[in-house]
């Protein structure tokens, strides 16, 4: 991993946390298991049969996702609406918000003027029907994401907002106001989306076929949101492309996905750490912790093992779920995630500052405080002897988003791989769908 991250586990070690943490020959008998793991991955890179590691090499599909973007909002489009759930929306919506959507007091960002970024996830029938209706249709453009092209939800969403064109008496726009994105067609294989927004002459892009919703943040899924936000998506890349780097290069003692897998599978099997919590100190952040949750719950919750995620953002969660953490079952391994903060964000002057008894804090900035807090969180928790895991950013930009993306997909997969499980299926969540559409047709 690029020095620019400081990856910290000795608060996941006894000589860190006391008895709580793993031995130092426990951590070295899992860090062994996980390198033998990563030369595989390495293997199937070199066989090309991994898509997610090849994915970084790739350039024209994001000129293609570019090129299609300034087509769809061309001729006055204010908002640009993404319709999607699961993992074709979360990887995306980590991406946009830390290029400020979704974060009070943040604009479009970027030097390009940019259309206003939606996204429609859950499907919820108050919630769309009301966002729907405050839309400005004519000056609305739409991008629908679906691997298979047989999301229900995501159909459904998108058939709700073509009938609302129909009833605005708009169906001639259609063909120019949808940008669909769903895996190429395979004969005898039907793709709802590509029928659906075909008939109406709309464009689309290609999902990457190998590439399944969850891991897709890198593809064209996410990075189309690094467009509309005005971010750069091949510096995205680039990041991720590092930690592949290193990845290959077989020198793991500090590569963060290899160290985490051996960490987060060691002490579940071996501490009974069956949750493992992901806390960054940053509003930019905060959907990564609700995309992390979704990978790791996704892919290692299988078979009747896995480790269940927690998704907690500080400082505000300093206030309620940091309790439970520090006091409560020592049934967690605690990832805290910062950047430096220090000197950043508003002054505060002294005179105002003694009037509020924060005497400490007059002639500091907000940032000051915030840093001392996310330092101060790891110091108590490993006082507690509770496991913690200290992860470390200059600054939170798309080369170290890129980083932090790829490195814990990575780290997924090789626990997975630990575990003995497949970290690409989702075989009881096909279940719950079957059972839905039985109800619909009983």
């Amino acid at each position: 991993m690029d020095s620019s991250i400081q990856h910290d586990v000795s608060g996941c070690l006894q000589a860190g946390v006391g008895e709580y943490g793993l031995t130092d020959r426990s951590y070295d008998y899992w860090f062994q298991k996980a390198c033998d793991e990563a030369r595989g991955l390495k293997q199937l890179y070199e066989q090309d049969k991994l898509a997610l590691l090849r994915i970084v090499e790739k350039r024209d599909d994001i000129k293609l996702a570019q090129e299609k973007f300034d087509a769809l909002i061309d001729g006055g489009a204010e908002s640009v609406v993404f319709l999607g759930t699961g993992g074709s929306s979360l990887g995306g919506q980590t991406i946009a918000q830390m290029g400020g959507w979704f974060i009070p007091g943040d604009d479009v960002g970027g030097s390009r003027k940019l259309p206003r970024t939606r996204i429609f996830d859950n499907l919820d029938p108050r919630s769309l029907t009301r966002g729907i209706d405050i839309l400005d249709l004519e000056k609305t453009r739409f991008v629908v994401i679906s691997k298979s092209g047989n999301t229900a939800e995501t159909l459904l969403q998108t058939i709700a907002v073509i009938n609302a064109f129909k009833e605005a008496g708009l169906e001639h726009k259609i063909g120019s106001h949808f940008l669909g994105l769903s895996e190429e067609r395979q004969t005898g294989i039907k793709n709802g989306l590509r029928d659906l927004l075909g008939h109406y002459g709309c464009e689309f892009l290609e999902h990457e076929r190998e590439i399944g919703g969850r891991f897709s943040c890198l593809t064209n899924v996410g990075l189309l949101l690094a467009i509309a936000r005005g971010m750069d998506p091949f510096v995205i890349r680039q990041g991720a492309c590092d930690v592949v780097t290193q990845l290959l290069c077989g020198e793991y003692e500090d590569c963060m996905p290899v160290v985490g897998a051996a960490l987060s599978v060691g002490l579940y099997k071996e501490k009974n750490i069956s949750n493992i919590v992901m806390m960054p100190y940053a509003n930019q952040l905060a959907r990564f912790s609700n995309w992390y949750v979704q990978l790791w719950a996704e892919s290692l919750g299988k078979d009747g093992i896995g480790i269940t995620p927690i998704a907690a953002l500080g400082p505000v969660d300093q206030h309620s779920q940091l309790q439970l953490f520090m006091d409560g079952p020592r049934d967690k391994l605690v990832t805290i995630v910062a950047t430096s903060t220090t000197g950043k964000g508003a002054f505060i002057d002294r005179e105002i500052a003694a009037l509020a008894g924060l005497d400490d804090m007059g002639g500091r900035h907000v940032g000051d405080l915030v840093s001392a807090q996310s330092r101060a969180t790891v110091e108590a928790l490993q006082k507690a002897g509770r496991v913690t895991r200290y992860i470390r950013v200059p600054e939170i930009d798309e080369f170290v988003l890129g980083q932090l993306l790829m490195s814990f997909m990575v780290e997924t997969i090789l626990a997975a791989r630990l575990l003995e499980v497949n970290a690409f299926d989702q075989p009881a969540v096909e279940i719950g769908k079957k059972m839905a559409w039985n109800h619909l047709r009983t």
